[in-house]
């Protein structure tokens, strides 16, 4: 008798097709060991926020653009990154899972929407790695050089940097030190971060003392010298410096309790970066005239015009240690959101798994550490430059479309923490988001474009196929 052999059947399609959405609710599944207490999550929010823009972004932005209405660019741009954070804090409260965004999409409006993001946000967090690497290179090679120690010429930049540049030797070190720290596990690497947070800090606060003392009032006038549109121009600026808090929400289940915790170091971290801003714009512009400060190093050469320069060596320290945790937020952030995807079936499943001794995603960072080691080492600053910004602004707008959707059609789920004045809130992050979009480059437009069509070739090829929500994995549902 002839046996007959049947293919097994695929799975069937689950209702919804591309638009099936992740529940609000998804059981634990104890990947990650919940360690981090509030001020951990608020250290790791504020080595987002404040980075190396502490030390130069309010001097270029008041140089070239707002004049010392500066305060004005910063104020704004604080109130827009405000009002995705509140979005980002609802869901935090809501959806305590990792992934930031791209979860936070899935759960709101829909499989494809969320994996787009979270393919973006796999480039964007990796390439701000890079840059950050590349900014504490030349902070480094700065001080070496101070020290009487100087790096041999071909490990001081990318090809075309400078004339026998090879490699940035410092900026690979850095990302594979990053990795090598995140793959120790969330409790040990996140003390380091917060003790570098707070030696940033103090770095802050030792230049804003200081520059204090030396404030002119005449040189805030006039305030307006480029008008009240230079001003607002500046905002859109001022903005890349103060969004940090969404790397951040992408290590919500490695929080001691997510849904309490999240929205509170979303909110507490927003509120000291703001005011470490606004102070440093106070300073910045009340110790020099804006047409006199120095864009390529603004406190530095402010403190050397008041007889104040060995100042500048403690405010390079400072901006180490600034984008050196702004770096290591991003780098979690990435392997969080490659985790996540994985482990939900949309990229494959060998990187869905986290390590059993350390309990964190050894599969992802290793190859996000080599990645972007590489970036770093072998682009120039801009180059790797162009490849960010774009899907940060698009997750801020999905974020806030999916906290008004949720207000409609889930209105009965706890929320931790609800966005105050919806939808007039989430409408303001969404209208600035889009603002600072139409001004992006046209590169980074067709960079994003090709990306994203890529992606879209891998969402069709695999992870529709592959999603556990399309094989009733009862992980997910």
């Amino acid at each position: 008798m002839k046996t007959v052999v049947t293919k097994p059947a695929r799975p069937p399609l689950t209702k919804g097709g591309v638009m099936r959405r992740m529940p609000v609710v998804v059981a634990d599944t104890g990947d990650f060991t919940k360690s981090m207490g509030l001020w951990q999550l608020v250290a790791l929010s504020l080595g987002g926020l404040v980075g190396a823009g502490v030390f130069s972004l309010a001097g270029v932005v008041a140089n070239e653009v707002a004049g010392p209405a500066v305060l004005i660019s910063f104020a704004i741009a604080i109130i827009a990154s405000g009002a995705a954070g509140l979005c980002y804090a609802e869901f935090a409260g809501m959806v305590p899972r990792a992934g930031s965004a791209y979860t936070y999409s899935y759960v709101a409006l829909g499989e494809i929407i969320g994996f787009m993001i979270g393919w973006d946000l796999l480039l964007e967090y990796t390439a701000i790695v890079s840059v950050v690497a590349i900014a504490v290179s030349g902070y480094l090679n700065y001080i070496t050089h101070y020290l009487g120690f100087d790096l041999p010429t071909w490990a001081l930049g990318a090809p075309g940097t400078g004339d026998g540049h090879r490699v940035d030797l410092f900026a690979v070190l850095l990302c594979l030190l990053l990795a090598f720290l995140l793959s120790r596990g969330t409790r040990e690497s996140a003390r380091v971060q917060t003790g570098l947070v707070v030696l940033k800090m103090l770095i802050v606060a030792i230049v804003v003392v200081a520059g204090a003392f030396h404030i002119k009032a005449g040189n805030y006038q006039p305030f307006f010298p480029f008008g009240v549109g230079g001003a607002v121009s500046g905002a859109a600026l001022a903005f890349f410096a103060v969004y940090g808090y969404d790397a951040m929400s992408a290590a919500a289940e490695e929080s001691k309790d997510g849904k309490k915790l999240m929205p509170k170091a979303i909110m507490i971290s927003l509120g000291i970066a703001s005011l470490v801003y606004l102070l440093v714009c106070l300073v910045i512009v009340g110790m020099v005239n804006y047409t006199d400060i120095n864009v390529s190093s603004p406190f530095a050469s402010a403190f050397d015009s008041v007889g104040m320069g060995i100042l500048g060596l403690v405010i390079a320290v400072g901006a180490v240690v600034g984008v050196t945790t702004s770096a290591f937020a991003n780098m979690l952030a990435v392997t969080r959101v490659g985790f996540a995807m994985s482990r939900d079936g949309l990229l494959p499943s060998y990187f869905g798994k986290s390590s059993p001794i350390r309990k964190v995603p050894t599969r992802v960072i290793w190859p996000v550490g080599i990645v972007s080691a590489l970036i770093a080492g072998f682009l120039p600053i801009r180059e790797a430059a162009e490849l960010t910004n774009v899907g940060i602004l698009m997750a801020f707008i999905v974020v806030a479309l999916g906290v008004m959707r949720l207000r409609r059609t889930r209105p009965e789920v706890e929320r931790a923490f609800r966005t105050p004045w919806v939808p007039v809130v989430p409408l303001i992050g969404i209208v600035f988001s889009i603002w600072l979009i139409s001004h992006l480059t046209w590169v980074t437009w067709v960079r994003f474009v090709l990306w994203l069509l890529l992606g879209l070739g891998v969402y069709l090829a695999f992870s529709y196929r592959h999603s556990k929500l399309n094989s009733g994995d009862s992980s997910l549902i």
